[in-house]
């Protein structure tokens, strides 16, 4: 039986590592994507395997990793940073704006185009986007949730563009194998937040293992945590 290759970006920490950890628990090659080399180095070697440089806000970055896969059966989309701490709307910075955006949304964009090819060529390719139940629009507008309470101007609005491209690749792949799907981690305790978060990075990579495992007949096009669907 072949190998499957599973390529999760951001993987050298927090819930991307555990994510590798759990892609590798189940048998998959796992190329764990990282900025800096030396980290993913290290957290390769802790977990079983193999570190690929990978700056996704850099198209040179990206396109060296593509030209190296042939067949990739699984990408998760899992980098993302989260700059605001506390900020009103109204006082958050444009340019965190674009520089929010640059990872957590284009960042997939330009690395699922370029992965692209080798997916197709996978028998039945499965693309995880990382997402947040900050991102749902449907809890933003409940004023009692308490989603909507937290007004992350940047981080909340990018995992919402990330949603709508998730939507958009599903429907252009809806006639082929491949499935593209939205995970919730849920509130974990990680970098991105101080660590402030009540849930594991384990816990954190439950939906997004789930996501990259399904079988034919699973779902495309949905937001899901390790409950079920979560609303858009």
């Amino acid at each position: 039986m072949t190998t499957k290759t599973a390529l999760v970006t951001g993987g050298n920490k927090g819930i991307g590592l555990e994510i590798a950890r759990g892609l590798r628990d189940v048998g998959f090659e796992v190329l764990l994507g990282a900025r800096d080399p030396i980290r993913g180095k290290e957290a390769a070697e802790a977990i079983g395997a193999t570190a690929v440089p990978l700056d996704v806000t850099d198209e040179d970055s990206i396109a060296r990793l593509a030209e190296g896969i042939e067949v990739l059966d699984v990408l998760v989309n899992n980098a993302g940073i989260l700059l605001e701490r506390g900020a009103p709307p109204s006082g958050i910075p444009v340019q965190m704006l674009r520089d929010t955006f640059a990872v957590n949304v284009f960042g997939v964009v330009a690395v699922t185009n370029a992965l692209l090819p080798a997916l197709r060529r996978a028998p039945a390719a499965r693309i995880v986007n990382l997402g947040s139940g900050l991102g749902s629009l449907a809890y933003a507008a409940d004023a009692e949730h308490v989603y909507a309470r937290n007004p992350l101007l940047a981080y909340n609005s990018s995992k919402s563009a990330l949603s709508a491209v998730t939507l958009a690749y599903a429907n252009e792949l809806r006639g082929t194998s491949i499935k593209v799907n939205v995970a919730d981690p849920g509130y974990c305790a990680t970098d991105l937040n101080g660590h402030a978060g009540p849930r594991t990075p384990g816990q954190g990579a439950v939906a997004a293992i789930r996501l990259a495992t399904l079988p034919d007949d699973g779902p495309t096009g949905g937001f899901f945590d390790e409950e079920g669907a979560v609303p858009f």
